[in-house]
């Protein structure tokens, strides 16, 4: 007999455990070597910093006085944000949503403040004429809300089409209430 057969069986056992072992140990580390090289360049997708600042906004709504507009950008479109007075919100409200090319009453383009109440004296727009892109003059047309002179589009004090070629109402961004007189767009 040779001697490597004379071995005891335990031998085998310890050697198959080593290996198991350093199986285990290499397969860690080229994970973990994996994940360290994988990781930055996920991380370098994702959208950069000054990205994230352009995609939302804060208004300050003490700043518009009743009866005013303020006009801000936000990724790259305008956005009205109008302190309506009761005159128009009255108008608005009285509009029927049937007679409308873009049935939508006024409530449905407003979003609830941070007590759940709406607050119909603040409407907020994206200041876009959807029928080409013009940007609507304010506080004018038949309606006297918005009027596009590109192609003579009106909208009234809800940003709702009334009369011309826009085949929908001016759009409603998404934002919210941060506090009672602080909205964030975006």
């Amino acid at each position: 007999m040779s001697e490597s057969s004379t071995m005891p069986a335990d031998t085998d056992v310890e050697d198959s455990s080593k290996r198991d072992f350093i199986f285990l140990a290499t397969g860690a580390t080229a994970a973990a070597g994996v994940a360290a090289v994988g990781w930055p360049l996920v991380a370098q997708m994702g959208k950069a910093a000054d990205t994230l600042a352009a995609g939302s906004i804060e208004i300050d709504l003490t700043k518009i006085a009743q009866g005013q507009q303020l006009k801000m950008l936000w990724r790259g479109k305008p956005v009205f944000v109008r302190h309506r007075t009761a005159a128009e919100i009255e108008k608005a409200a009285a509009a029927d949503p049937a007679d409308l090319k873009d049935p939508q009453t006024d409530e449905e383009r407003l979003t609830p403040d941070t007590s759940g109440n709406l607050r119909p004296e603040f409407l907020v727009m994206v200041g876009v004429c959807t029928h080409f892109g013009c940007v609507p003059v304010g506080e004018a047309g038949e309606f006297d809300g918005w009027y596009c002179p590109c192609h003579a589009s009106h909208y009234d004090t809800s940003g709702r089409i009334r009369k011309g070629p826009a085949p929908k109402n001016m759009a409603i961004p998404p934002y919210s209430f941060v506090t009672d007189s602080v909205i964030k767009v975006g």
